[in-house]
């Protein structure tokens, strides 16, 4: 059953219409998760404020990806994941750490590993991360900081993920490449 209508910068609520415009422009295209999500105009703004916020953290592009595949292979959000899949392609991911973040298994590299595990941590624990994990993480090399950046992200990517399944959103053509579905 689908009950949300996949917008255009014309049928949107007016507050949508400039957002709209700004992601297809950066798109090439309007993707079907933002065309839905427009119907709360609120939710997208939300959604792409709190994804600039994480993006402008201290932790690199490739470790936010990291963050973003643990929270959506965890939410079961093949968009995300297939999305997702392309940016680690474009920063030179190796093939090896983009089948392990897709199946949700241990990363080769140590360090990505425990930033892995703390966000599956904080997603599992609502928050509350034992200390054994926290020190986990923090014995890697992070900060204290970037534990809050981490809760960003997850944050950012939860609004995304369950939005994305809530209207059942399809995965629009350019991604057909990275197309991706849970393990049984």
């Amino acid at each position: 059953m689908s009950v949300f209508t996949a917008h255009t910068a014309e049928t949107a609520p007016p507050a949508a219409h400039p957002t709209i415009e700004g992601v297809r422009d950066r798109f090439g295209f309007l993707p079907a998760p933002v065309a839905l999500m427009a119907e709360s105009p609120q939710l997208l703004a939300g959604f792409l404020a709190a994804n600039a916020g994480f993006e402008q953290t201290d932790l690199p592009p490739l470790e936010r990806e990291v963050v973003v595949l643990a929270v959506a292979t965890a939410n079961e959000c093949h968009i995300t994941v297939a999305l997702h899949t392309g940016t680690l392609t474009r920063l030179g991911a190796s093939a090896e750490l983009i089948a392990a973040m897709r199946a949700n298994t241990a990363l080769p590299e140590p360090r990505l590993e425990a930033l892995r595990q703390f966000t599956l941590a904080v997603l599992k624990h609502r928050g509350a991360v034992p200390d054994e994990e926290l020190e986990a993480f923090l014995a890697a090399g992070y900060q204290p900081r970037q534990a809050l950046d981490v809760v960003l992200g997850v944050g950012a990517y939860t609004m995304s993920t369950f939005a994305n399944r809530l209207t059942r959103a399809p995965l629009d053509p350019p991604l057909a490449a990275h197309a991706w579905t849970p393990a049984a």
